[in-house]
């Protein structure tokens, strides 16, 4: 399976590789305990509802590392 930011948010914590990508970029992100309700959504999409909190660079950094997994 490859990754990016349009993975949904269950796939990538289910991968302990991706998600060691989402705590290098995003400390704090993936033991929040609201992550577990946008499972079905992409890194992108909670992105875009994050008010902000999500900065472009950083998905763009995530983006690049998650497909660098292949």
């Amino acid at each position: 399976m490859s990754y990016s930011i349009e993975s949904t948010m269950h796939d990538l914590l289910a991968n302990s590789a991706a998600k060691a990508v989402l705590d290098q970029y995003l400390p704090g992100l993936t033991s929040s305990p609201r992550i577990s309700m946008a499972g079905g959504l992409s890194l992108s999409a909670v992105a875009d509802r994050s008010g902000g909190r999500i900065p472009q660079e950083a998905l763009q950094k995530i983006n690049a590392a998650l497909k660098a997994l292949g």
